[in-house]
């Protein structure tokens, strides 16, 4: 026995069915148990820590820069305007990006895959898919509320690399998920 979700033939209040949007998605045999949203308030994240500081002293430096520049009279103080506003833009991201893509961002687990959608403003939307295998390495992330990572991606720069954790971020029926995945990798749920 277990506890499915399954979320075929349910209307989403507008008339449409919910499996419709998954028509052409998922495989034959293949199963929604369960789906999801992260909790979307405020956070940072250890790497949000470290580029603040970097992006406050770059747009410090380049304020710092034009006042100096202007002094001198003309147009040459507007060159650290492209400075500026990249370290504007670098600084918000640090602070908001995290929390606003989590906030863009749609789970979903069936009896075969993970499923992570996201919708991001001025960007076109991805789904991205992991088969959910007994290989699978699954970590389970206590929190208020949890996170189940089973993925990661490389990023950072070419000489210092770094591994950022994918999976579903802050999810409050983080346990129930876990144990379907569990179940999955089993070979309880097919």
């Amino acid at each position: 026995g277990v506890d499915r979700h399954v979320l075929a033939g349910r209307s989403d209040g507008l008339g449409r069915r919910m499996s419709d949007e998954w028509d052409g998605l998922l495989l034959d045999g293949e199963e929604i148990l369960w789906q999801g949203k992260p909790e979307g308030g405020f956070t940072f994240s250890a790497g949000s820590l470290i580029q603040i500081p970097f992006f406050v002293f770059f747009t410090g430096f380049s304020v710092f820069w034009m006042l100096g520049a202007s002094l001198a009279g003309g147009f040459f103080w507007m060159f650290g305007l492209i400075f500026f506003f990249v370290g504007i833009g670098g600084l918000t991201n640090a602070i908001i990006g995290d929390t606003q893509r989590r906030r863009r961002s749609f789970y979903t687990l069936t009896n075969r895959r993970a499923f992570i959608a996201q919708n991001p403003r001025f960007q076109k939307k991805s789904l991205q898919s992991f088969i959910v295998g007994s290989d699978m390495n699954i970590e389970f992330v206590d929190g208020s509320p949890p996170s189940i990572f089973f993925a990661t991606n490389e990023g950072g720069a070419k000489n210092n690399p770094s591994m950022k954790k994918i999976g579903f971020e802050r999810i409050s029926d983080a346990k129930n998920v876990m144990r379907l995945m569990g179940q999955i990798q089993q070979g309880k749920i097919e």
